[in-house]
């Protein structure tokens, strides 16, 4: 007859079939946290940069009003794009401080951006004369930004302000 304890095979130095524990008989230590691909996370956050200012501008010329000749500019679309800039950095950068730094960054660059192309656009559309969007943006940005700085208001710099902070939190957030 055989007994209960010599059914199972045995491990040399483990007579019980235990799990052995990690070495010094505390638990093992924990994973090491996610490493990014910071220059693929740049690349897609310039790339996201660049279309959130399009849509920017886009929304810029769409809110215009002809009569009123003023733009109505809607902060939830500065902080989509700080937001969209920081999906980028965090979910491929991994963790650091200067990413979420370049994250405020690239909003406030994307913003102004937006702004710029958007009144490019009007610019095109109502003013008698004028080239298309892209010339006035390419071979005539000089008037165009100081005409563009002429109408900055306070507004205009609290969206600024809420694309850096929806960059910079964004990324910091889904980074960690």
């Amino acid at each position: 007859m055989s007994q209960p304890w010599q059914q199972q095979p045995q491990q040399p130095g483990n007579p019980y079939g235990q799990q052995p524990a990690a070495p010094g008989g505390f638990p093992p230590p924990a994973p090491a946290p996610r490493q990014g691909n910071v220059g693929l996370a740049i690349v897609a956050a310039v790339v996201a940069a660049l279309v959130s200012a399009g849509i920017y501008a886009g929304i810029l010329y769409a809110t215009f009003d002809e009569e009123k000749m003023e733009v109505t500019q809607i902060g939830y679309v500065a902080i989509g794009v700080g937001a969209l800039i920081g999906l980028a950095l965090g979910k491929l950068g991994g963790r650091g401080v200067g990413l979420q730094v370049l994250g405020a960054v690239l909003g406030v660059i994307a913003v102004v951006l937006g702004e710029l192309y958007g009144y490019a656009l009007i610019m095109a559309e109502y003013a008698p004369g004028a080239p298309a969007a892209t010339e006035i943006f390419f071979q005539h940005f000089g008037d165009l930004y100081d005409g563009w700085k002429e109408e900055l208001d306070g507004i205009s710099y609290l969206f600024f302000a809420l694309a850096a902070a929806a960059g910079f939190s964004v990324t910091k957030r889904l980074s960690d």
